[in-house]
């Protein structure tokens, strides 16, 4: 007999590092709600995006396929409904499925197997950041001193935005809970993302807790990381913007945490927790000061790690599951979740299996970058203790997150661990070739760039740092004399 069919609430937020949730041992922040999610579910403890910057994550989430396989390189290259996403395969199903809040896709014409797009907010002009395009030579974005700038109390148009998706998300549940047909439904909010402003109530609950990071920048520094610092340009962090800026950080994730907690409410007042799958997750980290860094595109956990939460009908309860997953395993788990079939060819495993298995700590999970600030193509590979980070035309690096989880001790170039490293590389060429992908990605980026003028035009014309909210306009900024 075929089990009775699932309503799925799938909830994303933007920026939020696994390092700030209490249920992941955070004991400062407070997250009433989602711990509560945590509690009648399973955390996915060792879980990662699969490229750490917005819109080619969305579309390895989208679609269960690794960025170099679909051509998603960074904020430039946006989903536009190939190829498909688990929305198309649940539309082709006749189940509903639609969204409220951010994609940040090309835009809302596109048939990217949603039924509607409530709110959506997509990249700017149908475009996104061609800045972020431009890798050789590395321009500098000026837009980025802003983050030290915009911090502290208030109100700003994210926050406004993220209280109206969470409300048109309590209105759509609460009027589709008589249908008798299963449903899912993606929610995503902005928050944490920067300018880190929180409102006054929640930042006021970090305000003097004076938190500061634990890592210093490490000296010397990759030359990878070197480049983008110096194209990244976030040398403006005083100690006291830094203190100012964390604690609207944590008080972002208590503002999102209070609007999840309205949406699953909704959920429970209709009684259907016990027929709905619930999973929380974000699209990426945020380095949260840690090594002078703020936002996200590099592979430390900060960055690279992302809470995973699932909670509902045959998902074990209370468990900390240390198998490690990624974005990539929630296209089969909605599919999975829905009787239906999954590709063979998708890399990802159903998060609900792996949920009910033991713990597999050697699971192999990858990690791309080829965005903005990263002078090569960057690759992540994560399998037991270890992971190796790829870096064409430059040195590997290699922690042990066992024995130092904070990534403290780069082994990249021990002899003593050489062995591991040649292991873990040759896991890395299993799944593509490195130099190969980083020519194509480069190849691919230079044609959106001729289309928008030409380097010179578009480094003139600069960046604009985030994404407005439907109604805002982007502020650019552009080469300073």
């Amino acid at each position: 007999m075929q089990k009775k069919l699932t309503n799925q609430l799938i909830i994303m937020t933007d920026e939020h590092t696994r390092k700030v949730l209490r249920c992941y041992g955070n004991t400062i922040v407070q997250t009433p709600n989602l711990d509560q999610l945590a509690a009648r579910g399973t955390v996915f403890s060792n879980a990662y995006c699969n490229v750490p910057i917005c819109v080619p994550s969305r579309a390895s989430f989208a679609t269960g396929q690794y960025a170099h396989t679909s051509g998603h390189w960074d904020n430039a290259t946006p989903y536009t409904g190939k190829p498909e996403s688990w929305g198309h395969a649940l539309q082709k199903s006749g189940i509903q499925v639609g969204s409220i809040g951010k994609l940040h896709y090309r835009n809302s014409e596109d048939a990217v197997g949603l039924d509607f797009q409530t709110l959506p907010m997509h990249v700017v002009n149908g475009v996104g950041d061609v800045l972020g395009c431009v890798r050789e030579p590395l321009p500098r974005r000026w837009k980025a001193l802003s983050m030290a700038e915009d911090i502290g109390p208030g109100e700003t148009s994210y926050n406004v935005y993220d209280r109206q998706v969470a409300s048109e998300a309590v209105k759509w549940i609460k009027g589709t809970a008589t249908s008798t047909k299963p449903w899912t439904l993606f929610v995503s909010l902005v928050a944490p993302h920067f300018p880190l402003i929180a409102p006054a109530e929640f930042y006021e609950l970090y305000e003097n807790l004076k938190l500061m990071p634990s890592k210093a920048k490490p000296e010397p520094e990759h030359p990878w990381h070197e480049a983008m610092r110096n194209c990244q340009l976030m040398d403006n962090f005083t100690p006291e913007k830094t203190r100012i800026a964390l604690a609207s950080y944590y008080g972002l994730v208590s503002f999102i945490d209070e609007l999840i907690g309205k949406i699953l409410a909704a959920v429970k007042s209709l009684e259907l927790e016990g027929s709905t799958q619930i999973i929380y997750t974000s699209d990426h980290g945020d380095n949260i000061g840690e090594r002078d860094l703020w936002g996200k595109s590099n592979f430390f956990e900060e960055s690279i790690g992302i809470p995973l939460i699932i909670a509902g009908p045959d998902v074990p309860v209370g468990k900390v599951c240390k198998t490690p997953v990624s974005l990539i395993d929630i296209y089969p788990t909605i599919l999975e979740t829905a009787n239906l079939s999954v590709e063979s060819r998708k890399p990802g495993k159903s998060l609900t299996k792996i949920a009910n298995e033991q713990d597999n700590n050697g699971r192999v999970i990858f990690a791309e970058y080829h965005a903005m600030g990263s002078k090569s193509g960057g690759f992540m590979i994560r399998k037991g203790r270890w992971k190796y980070v790829h870096y064409v035309g430059m040195r590997a690096q290699l922690f042990d997150l066992e024995s130092d989880p904070e990534e403290m001790s780069d082994l990249g170039e021990s002899h003593e661990f050489s062995d591991i490293t040649q292991e873990l590389e040759g896991e890395l060429r299993l799944i593509c070739n490195p130099e190969t992908v980083d020519k194509i990605a480069k190849s691919d980026q230079m044609e959106i760039i001729e289309l928008n003028g030409g380097i010179e035009a578009v480094v003139k014309k600069g960046g604009f740092g985030a994404t407005p909210p439907p109604g805002v306009n982007p502020e650019y900024a552009s080469i300073k004399s």
